[in-house]
C-alpha cells in the first residue's frame, strides 16, 4: 500500500464515484479508476450499482457514456437516509473551491 495513502475512508467506493460523476459528467471509467485508486471493471461495476438503484443515469452518447447523478435521493443507510445526496455534493464541491 501506498505510504501516503490513508489506510480507510470516510466514504465507499459507491461513494466516491458518485461525487466524480456530479463534478464532471464526462468523466471516463478509466479517468474515475485512477482517481479513485481502483480498476476499471470495479468501477463499471459500481456505475452498474448506481444506476440500476437510480442514483445515476446513464445514456450513450456517440461511442462514449455520459452519466448525470439524481440529486434529490438521500444516502441509503438508515442513520444517514435524512441526508440529501445535492447538499452533501454541495458541501464536497465547496471544500475544492477553498
Amino acid at each position: 500500500m501506498d505510504n501516503n495513502r490513508p489506510s480507510w475512508t470516510f466514504f465507499s467506493n459507491h461513494g466516491h464515484i458518485y461525487f466524480l460523476l456530479a463534478a464532471n459528467e464526462d468523466i471516463t471509467a478509466r479517468e474515475i479508476a485512477m482517481r479513485v485508486g481502483i480498476t476499471e471493471r470495479a468501477v463499471l461495476g459500481i456505475i452498474q450499482d448506481l444506476n440500476e438503484a437510480g442514483y445515476i443515469i446513464k445514456k450513450k452518447v456517440g461511442r462514449a457514456n455520459r452519466y448525470s447523478i439524481i440529486s434529490d435521493k438521500t444516502l441509503r443507510h438508515p442513520l444517514e437516509s435524512n441526508v440529501l445526496l445535492k447538499d452533501l455534493v454541495d458541501l464536497i464541491s465547496k471544500g475544492k473551491e477553498n
